[in-house]
């Protein structure tokens, strides 16, 4: 009875109000066949101790960044995250001022959003951003529902290295819009084809990733001019924000909206989840962005402060004008990203992203050096690139794990032109020495 606060003289009393003689009454509509007549096959109750130490038992089945070196990105990161993020994000003010409806009494979630929206107008290069969205791939189809609002086109192009959970989510999104969905292809070195052909006067936007999902760095110039020539919109997805301190801005070179994922930015990987999304476009287009934003303004007696100033969805304004069907921002993903970025600085992120930039570059090295391993693409990357492996991903990647090592995705399920493969990543996290035995146990040798 320890969770259930009805005492025996409350139940007599409720059975009583409605003419019931026992709580069995309750189930007479119920045909006896239906119900169970011994008691659940459940084992004992367990004292707090005993359920704690089988839930530990249980985690530690798990292979985890704390357990294993990791290698494993194609969309989420093992990034360090500073303890002061999680010391900073766990204050009350933050917490016992979620929802940043009431301006009066919430000015440090909404300056978290105002400060977020900046950091990532300035890492994308663009002019106006909202205050996040659940994930990179619902970010990645809203921006594409952005795009088809703004040119009242309903073509849409998706590149090839575009993530694959992105493209069945954007398809899940459009799938009873009516819209068109064409696939841009790849090339020998990995990037994406060029877009002249596949953009018409149809077309409301061509979405391409930057890196690509096997890792190719992309110049996004010349798909802006191929879309932007037909009176269409370049959408840039991002999977791994990190890349923005490093690669030239999406923005400046003619992307006109940027989405993506910001786990990277101090959010832990959570086995998938919760993530946190951006969108970012130009002033122009503010009207359309979906979610809320936050602005900047001075009370009467001239003090800085901040407001909800844009929310153009169904729950502020009549429906059929709504943007999106978006419910909330990722506050508390937000405002940890918010308190990494402003921990590092400027600086420290580029410093960050050349550190793995660097290593992933040694790694590619090591893969060159190593029989049975070839690198498939010359394109540039940045942490991320692809291996093939010659004896076969799942063997390659089965000794890895033997060896304690998270060795990257299999990807034939994704990409099968290009198997046997796997998706590598290094980031700041990984050693030289776990490289080294990365490499060594893809190969087929002893780590």
């Amino acid at each position: 009875m320890r969770y259930i606060p009805h005492t025996p003289e409350d139940v007599e009393q409720m059975l009583a109000q409605i003419g019931a003689r026992s709580v069995d009454d309750l189930f007479a509509s119920v045909a006896r066949k239906h119900r169970l007549s011994r008691p659940l096959d459940l084992p004992e109750a367990a004292c707090e101790q005993e359920v704690l130490a089988e839930m530990i038992d249980l985690a530690d089945r798990n292979a985890s960044s704390q357990t294993h070196d990791w290698f494993l990105g194609a969309g989420t990161y093992d990034h360090f995250i500073p303890s002061a993020v999680d010391a900073i994000a766990s204050r009350s003010e933050f917490y016992t001022a979620y929802t940043p409806y009431q301006a009066e009494i919430s000015q440090g979630t909404l300056q978290a959003i105002f400060e977020w929206q900046t950091m990532i107008c300035t890492l994308t290069g663009l002019d106006v951003a909202n205050a996040s969205l659940y994930d990179g791939a619902s970010a990645t189809a809203e921006a594409v529902l952005m795009a088809m609002r703004i040119t009242k086109r309903s073509r849409v192009v998706l590149a090839r290295g575009l993530h694959p959970h992105y493209r069945e989510v954007v398809r899940t999104y459009l799938g009873g819009l009516g819209a068109e969905i064409v696939e841009l292809g790849r090339d020998e070195d990995g990037r994406t084809s060029a877009a002249d052909a596949a953009v018409d006067d149809d077309t409301a936007c061509l979405v391409i990733q930057q890196p690509s999902f096997v890792g190719a760095i992309e110049d996004l110039s010349r798909f802006a001019e191929a879309t932007h020539a037909r009176g269409a919109l370049l959408v840039t997805a991002v999977s791994e924000a990190l890349s923005l301190a490093l690669l030239r801005a999406p923005g400046t070179a003619g992307t006109d909206l940027v989405c993506g994922e910001a786990q990277s930015f101090g959010v832990p990987m959570s086995i998938g989840g919760p993530h946190l999304g951006f969108l970012a476009t130009r002033q122009r287009h503010v009207r359309q962005l979906p979610g809320r934003l936050v602005g900047q303004t001075v009370d009467s007696e001239g003090r800085r402060g901040f407001v909800l100033t844009l929310a153009t969805r169904e729950q502020h304004i009549r429906r059929e004008r709504a943007t999106s069907n978006i419910c909330t921002n990722q506050g508390l993903c937000l405002l940890m990203a918010t308190v990494y970025l402003a921990l590092l600085g400027r600086q420290g992120l580029r410093r960050l992203a050349e550190i793995n930039l660097a290593k992933a570059e040694y790694a590619k090295a090591r893969v060159r050096e190593a029989p049975g391993l070839t690198l498939p693409f010359a394109a540039p990357t940045f942490n991320e690139f692809a291996v093939g492996v010659a004896g076969g991903a799942a063997p390659a990647l089965k000794r890895a794990l033997d060896a304690g090592i998270v060795g990257g995705l299999d990807i034939a399920p994704y990409e099968p032109d290009l198997a046997p493969a796997v998706l590598v990543c290094a980031t700041e996290c990984a050693s030289r020495d776990a490289i080294d035995r990365l490499v060594a146990t893809l190969a087929g040798s002893a780590p």
